[in-house]
């Protein structure tokens, strides 16, 4: 199946996005609608009988999810763990470095909160925590982090693409920098995940469930951790899969597995994985690539006209790299929740986001089986 049969031809659309037959959905960047070969992968794990043998459908489910999300990120299957939702492997690193008093972490104070608390928490352990200070909402360039880090930065955690700027982070040239300082570099890649290219080569940790873009299930992710750094991260948790127990037998001392597994303390989310494993099926089957070029095509008119019909678009401009499949805009006074619930009786699915200061935003994230006609019935009703 490629990118141009599914915008052609509208039944094989709509069976493979139910969504569509009822709703013109522009929440990707929220919580996403299952495909229906992400769905019936899920069924047949649950009521088909594959789970008569539980142990030989996790091993082959998870070599085949660790391969696959591998191939996604361009690293290799030991190095990707299946931990879940992005908070808990995001806590994961926090929690699991060996921070001394006195060391710094940079952050963005205005990235979604799962970027955030963990490292705020490393306060408690006298690690400085450093907010970074940029000029625009979510719009983080290289020179901005190049001025904020020092001799005892030990680590800068941002996400990948801000949630409500739309701005995509350039992680590449971000983490070749501070790889060169000797700075660890922990990426949020949730909003780009599946719908733009995310390699690690200049990346240590990497930390996405696959909500989103993925169009996987919830609680589902992918984890990251450069192979060289799995010895130095130490998981807050322990169980029966990540320590070792020879025969299932408790030893005397702790010792943690190695590679992957290390960071999955206990028995897999079994269905989950298996929305998980089709997803990124699903994502690698169209290319990525394809997929990004179809989002910058649709943003590339969307967004002039917006600012036809006399709104503000938030990273309105950016340089392709900087562009992605978010697009917020406001008016300064307009009633937006109110523009938001029309749109929502309309079968319209977008997104009412709000900042620090207050101010409302509509998020449309389309994706790349929305049709042009469907965000021309939606700039209608806006």
């Amino acid at each position: 199946m490629t990118l141009t049969e599914i915008l052609a031809n509208e039944e094989l659309r709509q069976h493979e996005f139910p969504v569509v037959k009822n709703k013109i959905f522009l929440g990707h960047a929220g919580v996403c609608p299952l495909p229906r070969r992400v769905a019936q992968a899920m069924i047949d794990c649950a009521t088909g009988g594959t789970l008569g043998d539980q142990e030989t459908f996790v091993m082959q489910q998870l070599t085949a999810a660790r391969r696959a999300g591998a191939q996604l990120l361009n690293c290799q299957p030991d190095e990707v763990s299946l931990v879940g939702p992005t908070s808990l492997a995001l806590s994961f690193v926090a929690a699991g470095l060996n921070f001394r008093k006195g060391d710094n972490i940079l952050i963005y104070h205005d990235d979604y909160p799962s970027n955030v608390y963990p490292w705020m928490a490393l306060a408690e352990k006298g690690v400085k925590v450093r907010l970074m200070n940029i000029r625009h909402l979510g719009v983080i360039r290289k020179v901005d982090v190049m001025g904020q880090v020092d001799e005892d930065t030990k680590l800068v955690a941002l996400a990948s693409n801000h949630f409500i700027s739309g701005h995509r982070l350039e992680h590449d040239a971000i983490g070749q920098f501070l790889r060169e300082r000797n700075i660890l570099f922990c990426l949020d890649a949730i909003q780009t995940l599946g719908a733009f290219p995310t390699t690690v080569e200049n990346v240590d940790f990497l930390a996405a469930d696959s909500h989103k873009w993925l169009l996987g299930p919830c609680g589902a992710g992918l984890f990251y951790v450069k192979k060289d750094l799995q010895e130095k991260l130490n998981p807050p948790v322990y169980g029966w899969h990540n320590v070792r127990n020879p025969n299932f037998v408790a030893q005397e001392k702790i010792e943690f597995r190695s590679g992957a597994a290390k960071f999955e303390a206990g028995t897999h989310n079994l269905v989950g994985l298996a929305g998980l494993l089709a997803a990124m099926e699903l994502a690698l089957e169209i290319g990525v690539g394809n997929i990004a070029a179809e989002l910058l095509r649709k943003r590339a008119w969307l967004v002039p006209a917006l600012q036809t019909k006399g709104y503000t678009v938030l990273n309105a401009e950016p340089k392709p790299e900087n562009a992605s499949g978010i697009t917020s805009f406001f008016t300064p006074g307009k009633d937006l929740a109110a523009l938001n619930q029309k749109l929502a009786e309309a079968d319209v699915v977008a997104s009412l986001r709000t900042d620090r200061k207050g101010q409302n935003y509509i998020r449309l994230s389309p994706y790349f089986y929305n049709t042009d006609a469907e965000l021309h019935r939606v700039l209608d009703l806006l």
